[in-house]
């Protein structure tokens, strides 16, 4: 007997995730619908949607009217019934985007950190910009996705990070895991971009992509048949430079800027993003810069895009705010340097992306969660 109450009690849990499965891959559909899509009676998929309006899973769309008789009540997945947020950590700041259910952003913030912090002052400041996203979103989110400078692990340890102090051997997921009261999930930074392009930005439906991080770092970031690229060793999108190696792409623009506001030190990244405004604005000298620069970034991307060979190259980072002034000339060089020239495009996403491929599998995280019908923490608020 319970032999056959637990079979059937898992069969009710398998049929309750594949219509929610449906519903979250359909705009909106009916009852009718739903019962020949998961291929059970249409008296088992009512009981199910009961259960799942109760349990804030799904929600009522209107009616769709039919040819006789009453309209059929139309069903849809609420997106809203949870949140996830997606966390950048760089060097300078925090940067989160909380998304609901659907992946539609609904949040986002910003905090000022420093390099020069302990990994402990770091991690505290992690975990109070985590919470401050919390009560914004209104709810606990039921996952947080971090991205991370440095060679990160399959388990989420940071293997080693020449820029942020300390963080170098931190199991960051299980540190962050102890302080956050809600699963965590940590990646490489410049993995999680690509996959955020690929989501939602200029990557969509493409398999092949190089995404090009650029400023006051380099870094690659690589999807190969449609899944970001790891390496032997999680060191995929980690560039080793030599030691003036940035500072000769960017000479241009830095020497543009120092000729223009000779008192004004400023970044690679800061004496590109000016050069940039400059060139916008007509002025040929920085469109000039802008251009050596451009150069400079294409003879990189020849020696990775001649055996990778991508169907795209992204520009991404706070390049990204270069347009067309930047892309064009790469193009032109990739044109002549490369048999089967990659189309360029600069990232709509820019300096956004890490925290959106956060959120992405922050999401994923959930997916399982989901399929059962395990909801948030029920005594905290739902948003709206």
């Amino acid at each position: 007997m319970n032999h056959h109450g637990g079979d059937a009690s898992l069969l009710r849990r398998l049929n309750s995730a594949a219509v929610l499965r449906v519903l979250r891959h359909r705009e909106a559909t009916t009852l009718t619908e739903l019962a020949q899509l998961v291929q059970v009676s249409r008296p088992t998929v009512e009981t199910i949607m009961e259960e799942l309006l109760e349990q804030g899973w799904a929600e009522e769309c209107g009616q769709e009217r039919g040819m006789r008789g009453r309209p059929a009540k139309r069903y849809r997945f609420r997106a809203s019934a949870g949140r996830v947020l997606g966390l950048s950590v760089g060097a300078y700041r925090l940067q989160a985007v909380g998304a609901d259910l659907s992946g539609r952003v609904v949040q986002s913030s910003k905090a000022a950190i420093f390099p020069d912090m302990t990994a402990d002052e770091r991690l505290d400041a992690i975990e109070r910009f985590v919470a401050e996203c919390s009560g914004a979103l209104g709810q606990r989110p039921m996952a947080v996705g971090v991205g991370t400078t440095g060679v990160v692990d399959d388990r989420g340890r940071v293997v080693k990070s020449s820029v942020l102090s300390g963080w170098s051997g931190l199991g960051l997921q299980d540190e962050l895991s102890q302080r956050i009261s809600t699963p965590v999930v940590v990646e490489n930074d410049v993995r999680l971009a690509v996959l955020a392009e690929q989501w939602r930005g200029a990557a969509v439906e493409r398999k092949d992509v190089l995404y090009l991080f650029a400023g006051n770092r380099m870094s690659l970031g690589m999807l190969i048949g449609g899944k970001p690229y790891r390496g032997a060793h999680s060191a995929s999108g980690e560039i080793a430079e030599h030691a003036t190696g940035l500072w000769q792409v960017f000479g241009p623009v830095m020497d543009f800027a120092m000729s223009v506001e000779p008192g004004e030190l400023r970044s690679p990244a800061q004496a590109a993003e000016f050069a940039f405004t400059r060139a916008s604005a007509g002025d040929q000298r920085a469109a000039d810069a802008v251009t050596a620069l451009a150069v400079g970034l294409a003879e990189g991307l020849v020696t990775v895009v001649g055996p990778f060979d991508p169907e795209m190259v992204i520009i991404g980072g706070s390049l990204s705010s270069g347009g067309a002034h930047l892309v064009e000339p790469i193009q032109e060089h990739l044109n002549r340097a490369c048999l089967y020239p990659p189309e360029v495009v600069a990232s709509g996403l820019g300096n956004d992306s890490v925290a959106i491929g956060a959120a992405r599998i922050a999401l994923e995280h959930t997916e399982s969660d989901i399929a059962l019908g395990n909801r948030p923490d029920p005594a905290l608020p739902h948003a709206p």
